[in-house]
């Protein structure tokens, strides 16, 4: 028996804007998930769809955002070496800012908020890594703040976690859980990039 949505209780919008009127925010399109330990389930074909949408944004000429997860020197998220890279094929170009971040939410103790703000952004188009954790935040995070925030899901990717009974949860599920939980209530998801209106 299928049930409603916390959106659809709230009669909150089910189709997403055009994205014409949105932002684009790319969430750590970085070196580490792509080999090694962190490198994720279904990476390349995201990056496929990651890169559609940001030539689709870049000819609409909407703003984009690109956001990079730094935990400091030597660590898998090492900005300034190989792993905390931006992955050459969605790398911001000349003029695209970028937000470097610390926690899961791409608001916290950065400028992401203001910079929108700036913008005068209300309508959010969100991809990147990982499906489970920042771009799961980061929409929370923008709904909680007040933003519209639309979640490509073949645009995302995560990887296999233990469950509490120490039983493996496959990338698969969790994919699917992760992004079940956001449109629930906090973000209009939607398949893939051809989903999104111009």
């Amino acid at each position: 028996m299928t049930r409603p949505t916390l959106r659809e209780l709230a009669s909150l919008p089910a189709a997403p804007p055009p994205l014409a009127d949105s932002t684009l925010v790319l969430i750590d399109c970085q070196n580490t998930y792509t080999e090694g330990v962190m490198e994720l389930d279904g990476v390349h074909a995201a990056l496929d769809q990651i890169a559609a949408l940001l030539d689709r944004g870049r000819t609409a000429g909407i703003p984009i955002i690109h956001i990079q997860h730094s935990d400091g020197p030597g660590s898998l998220y090492d900005i300034e070496g190989e792993s905390g890279a931006f992955i050459a094929a969605v790398a911001p170009r000349e003029g695209e800012p970028v937000v470097v971040k610390q926690f899961p939410n791409s608001f916290v103790q950065t400028d992401l908020d203001n910079r929108l703000k700036g913008l005068d952004a209300s309508n959010l188009v969100l991809a990147g890594f990982m499906t489970h954790m920042c771009v799961n935040s980061t929409a929370r995070g923008a709904f909680n703040l007040g933003y519209a925030p639309t979640v490509v899901a073949a645009a995302t990717a995560t990887r296999m976690l233990v469950g509490p009974d120490s039983a493996p949860v496959p990338a698969a599920v969790m994919q699917s859980a992760s992004l079940a939980a956001m449109s629930d209530l906090f973000a209009i998801v939607v398949p893939d990039v051809g989903a999104i209106p111009g």
